[in-house]
């Protein structure tokens, strides 16, 4: 017999999500769209060190979402953590994120990369970089404005409009640009693709490195992950290309974020709000952040030597919430360039 939305969340709330014999004031449910081990590490670390059970719900942040949406009331959601800022503001669109006043949380995460208002605030630090080859003249490329320059027609490898990472970066140019410049400038990198987007990130870096493409666009962690990885082609064709930190001599480098809000309707709010400032410690940013070649947000982590080598850089202070509010209108803007 099919069962409704209504008593399959009953049941979470009462069986599925706690453990037997366990009360909520030891557990905090979570609902995340991260999928590294890194993650379990620090749950255990939290459950360590506060007796409080980590129980996680892992799934697409849209998918999250339409979940928390149809629990309701009933919903045994705590925390909802995802890759980035466009989602978050899809949850505070939705309606299900509860402020959070945290002097703890507002001293360690930079405004710039927490909701104003204290809805979600990032945990981990994701840059949108630009790739050449090592051969390529230091002056080919120095800004995201020049991904849209003539001189890169049929050389530019990037991933498609659907991506989150892709239309976080649109949504930045919309906020700095205006509309009108942004058009243009998606429209000059649909002009300048070297072939019809396909693939992940890594992908776009291997096809760079296999001479595909002269420039590719991928956050930095894939770039990380290339070098620092078991897979040896992988570590061959990191050799062959090298990163570059846009915008230096202007705004600075775009940063998206991973992160987490308290869901309106939890019954563990403070559990959760412990959770999340656990996240931010300098033990459990290395697990989140570090362990996945993510830059921390907190200040003063020592930093991977894979991380090191990548240099040091100026950060774009836009603060990330404006990558949601504009995430719609950066869509519209990709579907208007043909950027498929």
């Amino acid at each position: 017999m099919m069962r409704t939305w209504t008593t399959i969340a009953v049941m979470l709330l009462v069986g599925l999500l706690s453990p037997a014999g366990a009360s909520a004031d030891n557990v905090v449910n979570v609902y995340s769209s991260r999928h590294y081990d890194s993650d379990d590490k620090l749950y255990e670390a939290f459950t360590q060190e506060t007796g409080i059970k980590v129980n996680l719900i892992e799934g697409k942040a849209d998918e999250l979402l339409a979940r928390i949406k149809r629990e309701g009331r009933l919903s045994p959601a705590d925390v909802f953590i995802s890759v980035d800022a466009g989602r978050l503001q899809l949850a505070v669109d939705a309606e299900v994120l509860e402020p959070v006043d945290s002097t703890l949380l507002k001293d360690r995460v930079p405004a710039s990369l927490r909701h104003p208002d204290g809805l979600w605030f990032g945990l981990s630090k994701r840059v949108r970089c630009i790739y050449v080859s090592k051969d390529a003249p230091d002056d080919l490329i120095k800004t995201y404005a020049e991904l849209a320059d003539a001189k890169l027609k049929g050389k530019l490898l990037i991933r498609s409009s659907s991506n989150l990472y892709n239309q976080s970066l649109v949504a930045s140019r919309l906020k700095i640009m205006g509309e009108s410049k942004t058009q243009a400038w998606a429209n000059g990198i649909v002009t300048n693709m070297a072939r019809t987007p396909q693939g992940g990130d890594t992908d776009q870096l291997r096809a760079l490195a296999a001479g595909e493409g002269g420039v590719a666009v991928a956050n930095h962690y894939y770039f990380a992950r290339m070098i620092a990885g078991n897979k040896q082609s992988d570590n061959e064709a990191a050799k062959k290309i090298r990163i570059i930190f846009p915008d230096q001599d202007g705004r600075g480098a775009h940063v998206n974020v991973s992160g987490a809000g308290v869901i309106k309707t939890s019954r563990n709010k403070d559990n959760a709000i412990k959770l999340i400032e656990f996240m931010t410690t300098k033990q459990a940013q290395k697990l989140w952040a570090l362990d996945n070649h993510e830059f921390p947000v907190v200040e003063g982590i020592e930093l991977t030597p894979v991380l090191k080598g990548l240099g040091e850089f100026k950060e774009d202070s836009l603060n990330a919430a404006e990558l949601g509010k504009n995430n719609r209108e950066a869509v519209r803007v990709m579907d208007r360039a043909s950027w498929r």
